[in-house]
């Protein structure tokens, strides 16, 4: 997860503050001290303590799957390892500050798309089925409208206008709503346990 260093207009300097809250990393920042969660983006200790960051578009994917929809990315060259997180085993979560729902990757490979409301905010986890490494959380209204999205033959495709969207930037490609794109709303990966630790009050799909 990617969150805004910027907190009432100061820039932060955060670090690895070595300690996990809930089996999660947390960070501290230089100035104050304070302890905040990662997931949450919020100081859970000291001067700062109840402040959030906000959240920004990021995803959890390959390389491959980057370099082809992103094909002009520069990238740091240094050695990497292994990751040890494997996206079928995971959820991709969205936290409306309040509210936060959870969709289980492993299922949601199998229907691409999952329409769904969450505080008040229309929105569609999508999984590219001719990827499914490439995922995104867009925001179903356009102007006055709401699109309800689905995969068909043609693509991600807008059931009621039949507009087809690029399922990893939300582009329009052709149809009525072409000339619009869907808006990206931040989204992050997690463990189905962690979401639950975290956020007790949310909903994951697809519930038991």
């Amino acid at each position: 997860m990617v969150h805004r260093r910027e907190l009432n207009g100061n820039e932060l300097v955060l670090g690895n503050q070595g300690d996990l809250y809930g089996n999660a990393m947390t960070w501290f920042d230089h100035t104050t001290g304070s302890v905040w969660s990662q997931p949450l983006g919020q100081a859970i200790l000291g001067p700062l303590a109840g402040s959030r960051l906000e959240l920004l578009p990021s995803t959890l994917t390959t390389w491959q799957a980057w370099r082809t929809a992103n094909p002009k990315t520069l990238a740091l060259d240094v050695e990497g390892w292994p990751t040890g997180f494997h996206l079928e085993d995971m959820a991709i979560v969205v936290d409306r500050g309040g509210s936060a729902a959870a969709y289980a990757i492993e299922p949601l490979r199998s229907v691409g798309v999952v329409n769904d409301v969450v505080a008040g905010v229309e929105l569609a986890v999508v999984i590219d089925p001719a990827d499914p490494a490439r995922w995104a959380v867009f925001s179903r209204r356009l102007d006055d409208s709401v699109v309800e999205l689905a995969f068909a033959e043609t693509g991600l495709t807008d059931l009621r206008t039949g507009t087809v969207f690029d399922p990893f930037s939300g582009a329009g490609v052709r149809g009525t709503l072409s000339d619009q794109s869907l808006d990206r709303i931040p989204a992050f990966t997690a463990f189905p346990d962690d979401f639950a630790r975290f956020f007790p009050a949310g909903n994951l799909w697809p519930q038991q």
